[in-house]
């Protein structure tokens, strides 16, 4: 064999070697790569079951969030009601009384009347006042935040614009006007 072809065939075998050596290297970088997929796709499956989880769960808290506030809505005068029904019970036993009562005893059942109304009328402020519900206070000036004017009259005693008479008190709830007073001013 002569030398020119000795190193065509060393060079052939190198080629060969090259080639064999990079096609190794190209399965072993194509079976790391399918490894990395394949990791990268257990990691993406892993997050989606996680994001489905966490949006069920959001979701299930929505619907018992909404499901809390329509029974808070529904149910938000509970603790007022019960409170009134003692007035109620009170009123009852008025009208009982009124009912039972004799023509030989009526100016004893009358006074026990006036004393039941009496009784039931400040319970009913104190159950008001539990629940911050404040009677408008008309002393002199008149305030159009929280009174209204139905009249004007002329009086020696007052001012302009002061407050001559009360028609209907005013109620408020906390700081919210619940209905103005209703009041006659001085011209």
């Amino acid at each position: 064999m002569s030398e020119k072809e000795r190193n065509d065939l060393e060079q052939t075998e190198t080629e060969n070697n090259e080639e064999q050596i990079q096609q190794e290297t190209n399965e072993e970088e194509r079976q790391r790569l399918e490894e990395a997929l394949e990791a990268a796709k257990a990691e993406a499956a892993e997050y989606r079951d996680k994001y489905i989880r966490a949006h069920a769960d959001f979701e299930n808290a929505k619907k018992r969030l909404e499901r809390e506030k329509a029974n808070a809505v529904a149910y938000a005068h509970e603790s007022f009601a019960k409170d009134l029904l003692a007035v109620i019970d009170s009123f009852e036993s008025a009208i009982a009384s009124i009912e039972g009562a004799d023509e030989a005893h009526s100016g004893e059942v009358l006074e026990k009347m006036k004393e039941g109304v009496r009784l039931t009328y400040e319970q009913l402020k104190k159950v008001l006042e539990k629940h911050h519900i404040t009677e408008i206070a008309c002393e002199k000036e008149f305030d159009p935040e929280v009174h209204q004017a139905i009249m004007q009259v002329d009086s020696d005693e007052h001012e302009s614009g002061d407050i001559v008479q009360v028609m209907q008190k005013g109620y408020k709830i906390k700081d919210r006007v619940l209905r103005p007073a209703m009041v006659s001013t001085c011209k």
